[in-house]
């Protein structure tokens, strides 16, 4: 009985805290653009090396113009080697597709060049979607239309999430962790892929330290992750990039098409690596071809209108 009881006050407990974050979400909230940012648990995240602004992981809500929300939302992973976040496939990211109705939130997650590894990074990328999906009635949100979007680094991380996912734990005491983790669609630009032959040494490094043991690199390779329940993925590259190796994309197509899981990618013969939409600048004239493409893709998907 006493466990039981203690059950049922944990659960209140967290229900009225996510219930008064909300409240501040809400009171903060502009009509559109970016909005400030809330932490991913409403305590210590787990694995935390301490309290500091780097030590925990945030989601930066962007919401569509008026009434311009359809329902779906993405989360955003910026690229950066594991060692930093660009700014330019974050927040860039989520002010062109919040201007087509998705409801966006950039993750911080944690780094290794401030001393997180393997498997710090991927509990926050999957802690983001479980977030999103388990209060998807308060941003009123379709929870069967949540993705994902990751550049470089940070299409790794998405690329992990896609694969790695579970259907949650319903004996959770945290409400959260009683929802599902894997994104109904991915979005991969440019991405680290494999820590095996074709790794992005400076990523593999931050990520899982030096010389990490096989098994380890087999577990974060996502190319050998992929299952017949993986997502739809939109994926693209150039083979001009010199940083990240372009077989990075072509094997994980591979592993997707062996599967059976939808997907379509994307080879450009020209472009370095860390485009984005076009350019560290926001500028829709500059933007590229993929653009126009994965906006197309969305909507085949139902994720646009």
């Amino acid at each position: 009985m006493k466990t039981l009881l203690w059950t049922f006050l944990a659960t209140l407990f967290v229900t009225l805290v996510f219930a008064q974050e909300a409240t501040n979400i809400s009171s903060s909230v502009s009509q559109s653009g970016a909005n400030p940012a809330f932490p991913l648990w409403s305590g210590e995240a787990p694995g935390a090396l301490g309290a500091a602004e780097k030590d925990i992981p945030t989601l930066t809500p962007f919401f569509p113009a008026g009434d311009t929300a359809n329902g779906a939302a993405m989360v955003i992973c910026p690229g950066g080697g594991y060692a930093h976040l660009a700014p330019h496939e974050g927040q860039d990211y989520a002010k062109w597709l919040s201007s087509h109705g998705v409801t966006c939130f950039v993750l911080k997650y944690r780094l290794g060049l401030d001393g997180y590894r393997y498997p710090v990074e991927f509990q926050d990328g999957e802690r983001a979607i479980r977030l999103v999906r388990a209060r998807a009635s308060e941003w009123k949100l379709d929870p069967n239309r949540i993705g994902i979007i990751g550049s470089s680094a940070g299409g790794h991380l998405a690329s992990m999430v896609m694969t790695h996912f579970d259907a949650g734990n319903s004996n959770a005491t945290d409400v959260i962790e009683r929802v599902s983790s894997r994104p109904d669609v991915a979005i991969l630009c440019y991405p680290v892929i494999s820590m095996g032959k074709f790794a992005h040494q400076g990523s593999k490094n931050n990520l899982l330290g030096a010389n990490p043991p096989t098994a380890l690199v087999e577990e974060t390779s996502s190319e050998l992750r992929v299952t017949k329940d993986s997502p739809p993925c939109f994926i693209w590259s150039t083979d001009e990039d010199k940083t990240v190796s372009i077989e990075n994309s072509l094997e994980f197509a591979a592993a997707l098409r062996k599967a059976s899981v939808p997907f379509e990618l994307h080879v450009y013969q020209r472009g370095g690596h860390g485009q984005g939409l076009g350019g560290h600048e926001y500028n829709p004239s500059k933007w590229l071809p993929w653009v126009t493409e994965c906006t197309r893709w969305l909507k085949e998907q139902g994720f646009v209108k």
